[in-house]
């Protein structure tokens, strides 16, 4: 039985353990003395070493162990939380993380982690705190735990009993054997050795009690547990087992799964007893004036169910749907030249139908934004502390939902304005407390939706942005002329951030001065059909502000004709449309315009800037699109509009790379393919 199998589940649902001891983490700092808390990251803690040695890397199973002893030292108050004593945990986390990762993209999951574990005992020994066990206690303990698994029945968490009823399904027996040592036996750990290997030949061992560490140091009496799946028979494992010599007795049951189904639910029925006589509690407290934890309590509805599907599949899926848009635009093309009510009506009902079945495809693949969000809190106070600031973080509207291939690229945006809020709008505390303010700064992530975009937004209560300051350093960096500063209004000014290679950093620190500017993250959203905004007032704070499509696969766009060629504009680029005459063209430094409601708009004219062949006598009217990038317009001269559609993207392929102002291209109803025109590529 391969445990590529259940790879994916575990990858899966380590991450979400991870992400939820970061949570938890960052609760317990603002909340040292919260004990269910601690129970919470020890919960995660402890799924996440019985799936890691379960799957058989020992290296995630044996850090995870070691900082499991520290946070039950914590929770038996024999450990007082500090920060220090927290960042070496984040410190391990953040191994555990980069274990997982290594195992997702095909690594042994193996990692120098000698640093954070001596730390991680320097901490459960006691030393340079008071109050703890010392060593000698901790060992001691360990032993006597070790030594009563012998007599214990094995218990299964819910990732163990999934894997093991997987197996089941497959034809596989779930065995629990019982392995028992003679007393006069010397070398113990020779003989586990000797019997795990003869185990891993005729099957696949899921899970040993006391753990493999242990029964290599021999910190266990005579007996172990081992969890055995296998396609032998009872009499078979155990008469196999007893050739290894110095082996007194084996004993092999049959695991009654449906029992420890059962008995996970009961654990499961308790805890949320548990959680809501909390709540209740709270409740109570609250009522009677007095001041109380709370707590947030996450509901099960067992009503609702959902089911992992890989992403791969959702991708096939979506392209499969987007070759029935295809083909609904051909068929609508073929309905209108053969004027046929029937299949025109046929046509139509198709099209509702497609036009349904498109929304929950899409709708399948949003994800929410949290995704993203949830990396932050961490990434913030260890920023904070390197810059030996206070900030405080609130996220907004996590739950809002973005197309994944969004979401993959916007991670990377999001880290850069953070880090750009804390170092540059955040002040120091001495100097938020000289000018009137709370020592602590004030970081909003913010995410919502309106109309077919959703927007992002970072603010800070920081110093603001010195108009002068980023007037003075653009113009030394050529970015603006001396001449045209005066002409800026204070918005423009704040776009000069956005600029290639502008920086107005007083010092180069870890976070700013890494040649990566802000013209980075423009670049980024940009390219992704968004756009980045920056509003601030000097005192007060700084707002980015993030624009982005729902998604970026099925797009609305007009369709044009240039000379015989047709093109593709997305609407979201599009102000509006219009009809020029000839002496209503306007030359300025040798670049034709056009006054478009008191704003002076260049022309660019299609057929020479793509150099498409002319079929087609010149007109005394021109057909224009009037196209925006952020503040910025252009009027693009076309032959004519054929009208609105919505196309799906392809890109144009490996070997069609880097072909400027076009994002890619699209068939048409008729079979024709159409360029899709980067209105930002071209303004730029």
């Amino acid at each position: 039985m391969e445990k590529n199998q259940y790879l994916d589940m575990f990858i899966d649902e380590s991450k979400e353990h991870l992400q939820a001891m970061n949570d938890n983490l960052l609760k317990l700092e603002n909340d040292p003395g919260n004990v269910a808390i601690v129970n919470e990251i020890f919960r995660s803690a402890h799924t996440l070493k019985g799936m890691a040695a379960t799957m058989g890397y020992e290296d995630l199973a044996s850090l995870t162990h070691i900082m499991e002893n520290v946070l039950d030292g914590i929770r038996n108050h024999k450990i007082t939380v500090t920060t220090e004593i927290l960042d070496v945990v984040f410190e391990s986390v953040d191994d555990l993380e980069a274990m997982v990762f290594s195992i997702a993209s095909g690594g042994d999951g193996k990692r120098d982690v000698t640093k954070v574990v001596a730390l991680l005992e320097k901490i459960e020994k006691g030393e340079h705190l008071s109050g703890l066990l010392n060593v000698q206690e901790i060992a001691s303990t360990q032993e006597v735990t070790y030594a009563a698994f012998g007599s214990t029945t094995e218990k299964y968490d819910d990732f163990e009993v999934t894997v093991l009823s997987q197996a089941t399904e497959q034809g596989f027996n779930a065995n629990q054997v019982k392995i028992s040592l003679r007393e006069d036996c010397i070398l113990k750990a020779a003989r586990v050795f000797m019997v795990f290997e003869v185990l891993e030949q005729i099957g696949e061992i899921i899970k040993s009690t006391p753990p493999v560490d242990a029964l290599e140091e021999e910190n266990f009496d005579y007996e172990f547990i081992v969890t055995l799946i296998t396609k032998e028979s009872s009499d078979d494992v155990r008469n196999r087992i007893l050739k290894v010599s110095e082996v007194e007795n084996v004993d092999v049951k049959n695991i009654d799964l449906e029992a420890h189904k059962h008995a996970l639910n009961s654990d499961n029925n308790q805890s949320s007893e548990h959680d809501s006589n909390i709540l209740h509690e709270s409740s109570k407290n609250e009522s009677d004036g007095t001041d109380s934890n709370k707590q947030e309590v996450k509901v099960n509805n067992p009503t609702s169910k959902t089911i992992r599907v890989n992403i791969e599949r959702l991708d096939i899926l979506m392209n499969l749907f987007e070759e029935l848009v295809i083909d609904r635009g051909r068929l609508e093309q073929i309905a209108r030249d053969l004027k046929s009510s029937e299949l025109t009506e046929t046509v139509e009902h198709m099209s509702r139908i497609s036009g349904d079945l498109q929304n929950i495809i899409l709708n399948m693949r949003m994800v929410p934004v949290e995704q993203v969000f949830n990396r932050f809190p961490k990434m913030v106070r260890g920023l904070a502390k390197d810059l030996k600031k206070k900030v405080n973080l609130e996220i907004i509207g996590a739950e809002t939902e973005l197309d994944r291939t969004v979401i993959d690229e916007i991670g990377d945006p999001l880290v850069h304005l953070l880090r750009n809020s804390i170092d540059h709008g955040v002040e120091t505390p001495e100097k938020r407390f000289n000018d009137g303010k709370s020592d602590e700064g004030n970081i909003t992530l913010k995410a919502y939706h309106s109309g077919n975009h959703v927007f992002i937004e970072v603010s800070d209560d920081g110093a603001g942005i010195n108009r002068d300051k980023v007037l003075k350093k653009a113009i030394s960096s050529g970015v603006v002329s001396k001449e045209n500063e005066k002409n800026l209004t204070d918005k423009q000014v704040y776009e000069l951030l956005f600029a290639s290679g502008l920086s107005t950093a007083d010092e180069i620190t870890d976070v700013s001065g890494r040649g990566v500017g802000l013209d980075v993250v423009k670049n980024k959203i940009e390219s992704l059909g968004g756009n980045v905004t920056v509003d601030s007032i000097l005192g007060e704070g700084t707002t980015f502000s993030i624009q982005l499509p729902l998604t970026l696969s099925i797009i609305s766009v007009m369709l044009v004709e240039v000379q015989s060629e047709k093109y593709a504009i997305p609407l979201s680029s599009i102000i509006e449309t219009a009809i020029v005459k000839d002496e209503d063209i306007l030359a300025a430094h040798n670049q034709k315009v056009i006054d478009f409601r008191g704003s002076v708009v260049p022309l660019i004219n299609l057929t020479d800037f793509f150099d498409v062949p002319k079929t087609r006598q010149q007109d005394a009217y021109h057909s224009i699109v009037i196209v925006r990038k952020g503040a910025r317009m252009a009027g693009l001269v076309v032959d004519s509009f054929i009208g609105q559609q919505e196309i799906v993207l392809k890109s144009l392929g490996n070997y069609l790379t880097n072909v400027f102002a076009i994002s890619g291209a699209t068939i048409l109803g008729d079979g024709q393919v159409a360029l899709i025109v980067d209105c930002n590529a071209l303004i730029k």
